[in-house]
């Protein structure tokens, strides 16, 4: 989908420095921020995530009022629309794997169409399978969002049915990490668990608020490890992530999976966090 307009280092141009070091080696992170009602929805999470990438990669983050100027204006937008914000080390000023300390960190975004909400997807759940693709572990890279997303793009590959709308995918020593495209939770006993972002994954923003909530609400959340067995015994199972909130899973490689009361209930919880101007940190 080509996006409605494209800033790069706050100027509508779509050129792009070739030598960027984003382009070359995937030396950055991205945030995806839905706006609606002109409010970017849950930014201060987005933006505190990428603030810890940046931490971690060591990439001097862009001036904060600016960028946070730049995303409020983008979202004032009739009808919503979907911003991808991607920061990078900027252009390279040698050559090779090495940052010499003197790159300046470029600020990409993108403004797209909002996307048509998937009832669907939120009222009847979705079929997904298990990937056959391993993501490789990592822990200076797990958690954040950066930019080498190829683990991703060979499993997206593994299948054409529009029926499957997500995959599961393990570890390379055999731990449950996510899906594709969003963080898998499990239900057992009442109590929701996710698998712990340690070695690979990202700690996604709705991941995030779902363990919140679901504290708050009194229903008991954790992160530890989980293999497949873990996965085939859960009593429910639901997916997140910022732009589709919560999905529960209907079917598990062409296996039916109960739509249960716990992940009905963390939808009805997250239901006006989705449309409030606020994250939801301040309430009670």
């Amino acid at each position: 989908m080509k996006p409605l307009r494209t800033f790069i280092d706050g100027e509508p141009t779509p050129q792009l420095d070739a030598l960027d070091r984003g382009l070359h080696y995937g030396d950055g992170l991205f945030e995806t921020i839905v706006c609606q009602g002109g409010h970017a929805r849950f930014l201060p999470l987005h933006l505190q995530r990428l603030e810890e990438g940046c931490l971690r990669l060591r990439i001097r983050p862009p001036e904060p009022a600016a960028l946070l100027a730049q995303i409020r204006e983008s979202a004032q937008i009739p009808g919503g629309c979907l911003l991808k914000l991607i920061v990078t080390r900027g252009s390279a000023t040698v050559r090779g794997y090495g940052a010499r300390g003197d790159e300046r960190a470029r600020t990409i975004l993108l403004q797209y169409p909002p996307q048509a909400d998937d009832t669907g997807a939120w009222e009847e759940g979705v079929a997904v399978r298990t990937a056959q693709g391993r993501l490789g572990e990592n822990p200076a890279l797990a958690g954040i969002k950066h930019l080498n997303r190829l683990e991703q793009v060979l499993i997206r590959g593994e299948w054409t049915d529009p029926a499957i709308r997500e995959a599961l995918v393990f570890s390379s020593s055999g731990w449950l990490v996510s899906g594709t495209m969003s963080n898998v939770f499990l239900v057992r006993n009442g109590r929701i668990m996710t698998p712990a972002i340690t070695t690979a994954g990202i700690r996604g923003v709705m991941r995030r608020v779902v363990l919140r909530e679901a504290q708050r609400a009194g229903l008991g959340a954790s992160e530890d490890a989980f293999d497949a067995a873990a996965l085939a015994c859960a009593e429910e199972l639901f997916l997140t992530n910022a732009r589709i909130g919560i999905w529960p899973v209907r079917a598990l490689d062409g296996q039916p999976r109960p739509v249960g009361p716990v992940t009905r209930r963390m939808q009805q919880i997250l239901l006006p966090l989705l449309g409030a101007r606020t994250d939801g940190a301040d309430h009670a």
